[in-house]
């Protein structure tokens, strides 16, 4: 609860503080401060970060706003969004998830989305880990009231069913649970 209480109030005082440079786009290190929320504590330091402002990368719309040396990649919250998003996920996930955000970057919905990542997986064009993590947290309030978001992570496990997992594939309560059973990004969902 406590660093709860300290995120938030550093937050408030980094929001308040990029109000002036509003029309120059997004912040940089406020940018970067706020994606790595979603991580782990002791991963944040050493995290990778992307974000908005500045020259969007070649397969992606997204800037490289930090380099990391820890394996895990952080998003910024999308200031075109309401509310506040961030998630950070291991860098063996980037091609699936660039491929998402560029897609929907030029549009395509979430069913043009599966198929191209289908299509792309079964041309070759990436691998899905055989495991990987994803942290998120999420709140509608933004980035200054984070003592009520909706944090959640996620273990990718390819293929996985829940007979092989033992896991449900539907929420039930606060268990986790088995998402895309069967598919190349089968995930457990862990709510926090």
């Amino acid at each position: 609860m406590r660093v709860r209480a300290a995120a938030t109030l550093l937050l408030l005082g980094l929001t308040g503080c990029t109000a002036s440079a509003q029309d120059a786009g997004p912040d940089r290190q406020n940018q970067i401060e706020q994606a790595v929320l979603a991580a782990p504590e002791s991963l944040r330091a050493s995290a990778s970060v992307l974000g908005y402002g500045g020259e969007p990368r070649e397969t992606d719309p997204l800037t490289l706003l930090r380099a990391g040396s820890n394996g895990l990649v952080c998003l910024a919250d999308d200031p075109a969004t309401e509310g506040f998003h961030t998630s950070c996920y291991h860098e063996s996930l980037e091609p699936f998830m660039s491929l998402g955000r560029r897609l929907r970057a030029e549009g395509e919905g979430s069913d043009e989305v599966m198929s191209a990542r289908y299509e792309a997986l079964e041309a070759g064009d990436f691998r899905m880990p055989k495991q990987a993590a994803l942290y998120s947290i999420s709140s509608d309030a933004g980035p200054g009231d984070l003592d009520e978001a909706r944090r959640l992570v996620v273990v990718y496990v390819p293929g996985a069913t829940a007979e092989t997992l033992g896991l449900p594939t539907r929420p039930e309560g606060d268990s986790p649970w088995l998402m895309l059973p069967g598919t190349p990004w089968a995930h457990i969902m862990i709510g926090r």
